[in-house]
């Protein structure tokens, strides 16, 4: 089965009008072998090779395919009819860190956890946090990701991206408008790079506080399961795990979805369970919240594609 625009393969069409094109176009990917949760139907996928590949497959797209950019999978839930369009996965042309200064440069397919790494390694504070989020720097960007009291916002200096017919910009953190969990970039740009300021530090202080905040995630949250992440936003002056934990949800099931017991921000693919499992789950605990405590939770996981 491979996704379609209006019942076009699209491979074919998209090779055949870009003769230049030297990143990889997959017809029928599986969104359930590259997403956190295991779960997803299939999509046409596109890995370019770097940012003037990514240009020029822009320039060349048809205005009437739809694009949807996805990093390592890991704050996404897609459904089991798949994505219809293209899915642009950045990868390897897109990986690289460097230090020069105080200033960090990151592909924005580089984990958080590496440029969290990459910081330390160079003696520079600020980035620990990096080590909780799971992810990508891309990602990162586009919700303003944050833990243990910081976000990207805090140490975002630039970023440059690529709008749908494949220009380059270049955004200044004021560019970003960011609030919680909330990014204005624009909807159909896609990052690229980002540039980050760290504080000289003493690296085995980083570093230790790196270990902390790994030991926390081990004994706090179910790293090791098949997750994607904190699923809902904190509602002002609340946090979402309170919510559901008094709403009785801890350990709700639906079909083989389950609310984490050890965190019940989390909900866990327990080895079967559809993409509307997991969904179905998520509405009822939000339901369940709403009833419980007047609170209507709004979901932090990304949500994409057909029923």
């Amino acid at each position: 089965m491979t996704a379609t625009v209006a019942g076009r393969d699209l491979v074919p069409e998209l090779t055949a009008a870009m003769p230049k094109l030297r990143g990889r176009l997959i017809a029928g990917q599986k969104m359930a072998d590259v997403t956190w949760f295991r779960v997803g139907g299939p999509a046409t996928m596109f890995s370019p090779a770097d940012e003037e590949d990514l240009s020029y497959f822009l320039a060349q797209l048809p205005a009437d395919v739809p694009v949807t950019v996805v990093g390592v999978g890991s704050n996404l839930l897609v459904r089991d009819g798949g994505i219809d369009g293209v899915v642009i996965r950045l990868g390897r042309g897109f990986n690289e860190t460097s230090v020069d200064g105080d200033l960090i440069r990151a592909g924005t397919a580089v984990p958080d956890v590496r440029l969290a790494q990459a910081a330390a390694d160079a003696s520079l504070a600020g980035l620990a946090f990096y080590r909780g989020v799971p992810g990508t720097v891309g990602g990162a960007l586009r919700m303003n990701a944050g833990a243990y009291q910081r976000e990207t916002k805090d140490a975002l200096v630039e970023a440059r991206a690529l709008d749908r017919k494949g220009n380059v910009h270049v955004l200044n953190n004021a560019d970003f408008n960011f609030s919680y969990r909330h990014s204005g970039m624009p909807e159909d740009f896609i990052a690229t790079q980002a540039v980050y300021r760290g504080t000289p530090g003493d690296r085995a202080t980083i570093k230790a506080e790196m270990d902390k905040i790994t030991e926390a995630r081990e004994a706090t949250q179910p790293i090791r399961e098949r997750t994607g992440g904190s699923t809902f936003k904190n509602p002002p002056g609340n946090k979402s795990w309170q919510l559901i934990d008094a709403a009785g949800c801890r350990g709700l099931v639906v079909g083989d979805a389950q609310v984490s017991e050890l965190h019940c921000n989390f909900l866990i693919n327990r080895g079967h369970a559809t993409a509307a499992d997991i969904e179905n789950l998520g509405e009822e605990v939000r339901r369940r919240v709403q009833e419980n405590s007047g609170v209507q939770l709004e979901w932090e996981i990304v949500r994409l594609g057909k029923k």
